[in-house]
């Protein structure tokens, strides 16, 4: 049953979105210039390393915001990013104007910046590829979601592995796929803060990773290592059963973008922190 979302809360919680800064490694006013469209570069993807390089964010306070999340499962699981919901007092779905569902359970990893988020049902879900042996490097991915509050998605080749080191709220360190901006949304510019959380798609409309953090100023976006996700389904004896999306390009994954947030494959998430208020019904 959808609750409503207090009119008021509803709107701090959008001004909020515009400074979301829970989990950025930098920020800078514009969106970097868009890297050159490379042919792939054909390599696979070399397994974690302790030669990787080291990128570090700080986790901020709790504080009321949005984020993105994804279905897997019909039976009403879905991922997102640990920080977008960890230490909220209420968390929700948005469904429509106005109005979320209640999430029921919210089950995070100690090891990674994912989690998982329980609701009654979910009205469509995502196929997962966690087939990490087979990435190349040079692969694209479209990532989908809400960055700055608002339907939004950007576009990527993949560079490598880094491993994200999160001080501040919570602490933890974990291998990540680094990503190179290479579009995004027509108009979208500056952070990309409120896609994290959000699915990052394969051409072949399967997901292969979260979306968790960027970097502006090195144009690039981080998501977890599809391994991470692995090992949190495991762990809470999820089984993600979905569909793969339309295949996507360069020249559609917009259009295909809107469609799966208005299927609510993609949803956005309403994190109310201690002492904001409630989801009310």
């Amino acid at each position: 049953m959808f609750r409503l979302i207090p009119d008021w809360l509803l709107y701090i919680i959008v001004i909020a979105v515009v400074v979301f800064t829970l989990f950025r490694v930098d920020q800078r006013a514009d969106a970097p210039e868009a890297l050159p469209d490379a042919a792939r570069d054909g390599g696979f993807l070399p397994p974690p390393s302790i030669y990787d390089p080291e990128v570090l964010v700080e986790v901020g306070p709790v504080s009321s915001g949005m984020g993105s999340a994804f279905a897997i499962s019909e039976e009403g699981w879905w991922l997102t990013a640990r920080h977008v919901v960890d230490g909220c007092q209420h968390v929700g779905l948005v469904v429509s104007r106005g109005a979320a569902v209640p999430v029921r359970e919210v089950k995070r990893a100690l090891f990674a910046d994912i989690a998982l988020l329980r609701t009654d049902q979910a009205p469509a879900a995502l196929a997962l590829d966690t087939s990490e042996r087979e990435f190349q490097i040079g692969q694209r991915a479209f990532h989908v979601g809400f960055p700055q509050g608002r339907p939004g998605e950007a576009y990527s080749r993949l560079i490598g592995r880094e491993t994200l080191v999160a001080r501040g709220r919570y602490e933890v360190e974990e291998p990540v796929l680094a990503w190179a901006e290479l579009g995004r949304t027509s108009g979208l510019r500056g952070s990309l803060a409120g896609i994290s959380g959000g699915p990052a798609f394969s051409a072949n409309g399967q997901v292969i990773g979260v979306t968790i953090a960027e970097s502006a100023r090195r144009g690039r976006i981080y998501t977890a290592a599809p391994t991470s996700v692995l090992r949190l389904l495991r762990v809470e004896q999820v089984e993600a059963q979905g569909l793969p999306a339309p295949r996507l390009t360069a020249d559609n994954y917009g259009q295909q973008s809107d469609d799966l947030r208005r299927e609510l494959a993609v949803a956005q998430v309403v994190c109310v922190a201690p002492g904001d208020g409630a989801l009310n019904p």
